[in-house]
């Protein structure tokens, strides 16, 4: 690992990759803008990258020697702008390519996660090719299930299916999203994140929407959303689901900050999928549960920034 020291790191150029074209480019604008605010408050000689599609000729120009990656979703969050910075010997922020590219797809996650042996709602989920109609005969009698693009964040494209038109509706909204869509079991019960910086895991919380569903109004536009913080779990449960998330982010290799999010229900806890890049929004987890460890914001931004390396 060769990480620069705070000295070093001055000396640098930081390039802070924003925006982007992916369905999340609204919400990584957000990041990047408050990051980005964050690094030159303490000194930092950083820029914004808005990222298009002509990615290598804007990192050329701007002349950085390292990227704060504030990406969100595919095209940044995936591993592609990982590799590209890889190839350009650039250090980065964040996880790795490969952690990068199996977080973002929640199938590949949950294989894994059964690998690993930790437990995670029953699911199914149909390729490009597959057919639909043998999904919608295998998942029926299942209902009510969550239905979502298997990579895409942010609760972007996800159904909460309780009929046979609703579980149509959904997979077709998802497929329109991605080529993968991914059928879970639904999980009545409190749902429960956890987020990791540098390996040091922050104290949980307990999202309460007010319309019983976190979805992107409710994560974003409404703020009719509660946060628990720390969560209302006993001692011993608060203990078993923050050593789960490292446990999860220890087996894909995560990086830097990685958010792992859960469902509990009687007792019993469900990982449902791994952020490797979390947002950093003024209605974010990540700092929320940050600030509760007496981490201010630009301290938090600097621990991931002092993260970044190029040997992943």
């Amino acid at each position: 690992m060769s990480c620069l020291t705070r000295q070093e790191m001055k000396e640098r150029r930081i390039g802070v990759l924003l925006g982007g074209f992916s369905a999340e480019r609204e919400v990584s604008l957000k990041t990047g803008e408050a990051s980005l605010r964050a690094l030159q408050e303490l000194g930092y000689d950083a820029v914004a990258i808005d990222v298009q599609e002509n990615l290598p000729e804007q990192l050329k120009n701007a002349s950085i020697d390292v990227a704060f990656i504030a990406l969100h979703g595919r095209f940044g969050e995936d591993g592609r702008v990982q590799g590209l910075l890889e190839m350009l010997q650039i250090p980065y922020t964040g996880s790795g390519v490969l952690a990068s590219s199996m977080a973002i797809d929640k199938v590949m996650t949950k294989q894994f996660m059964l690998f690993h042996d930790v437990q995670t709602p029953k699911f199914d989920f149909m390729r490009a090719d597959d057919s639909s109609s043998d999904l919608l005969k295998r998942c029926n009698n299942k209902l009510p299930l969550v239905v979502k693009p298997s990579r895409e964040g942010s609760t972007i494209g996800i159904t909460i299916a309780k009929s046979l038109e609703d579980l149509r509706t959904g997979i077709g909204k998802a497929s329109t999203l991605d080529g993968t869509v991914l059928l879970e079991e639904f999980i009545d019960g409190a749902e429960l994140t956890v987020s990791v910086v540098n390996g040091v895991v922050l104290p949980v919380i307990q999202i309460v929407p007010k319309g019983g569903f976190y979805d992107y109004q409710a994560k974003y536009l409404s703020g009719d959303t509660e946060y628990l913080l720390p969560a209302p779990i006993d001692q011993e449960k608060n203990r078993e689901v923050q050593e789960i998330a490292i446990k999860v982010c220890q087996m894909l290799n995560c990086r830097g900050a990685a958010r792992v999010d859960f469902m509990a229900r009687e007792g019993r806890l469900f990982c449902i999928e791994v952020n490797t890049i979390p947002g950093m929004t003024e209605t974010s987890l990540l700092p929320k549960a940050a600030s509760a460890a007496g981490i201010t914001f630009v301290e938090l931004v600097e621990m991931i920034l002092l993260d970044a390396d190029l040997d992943k």
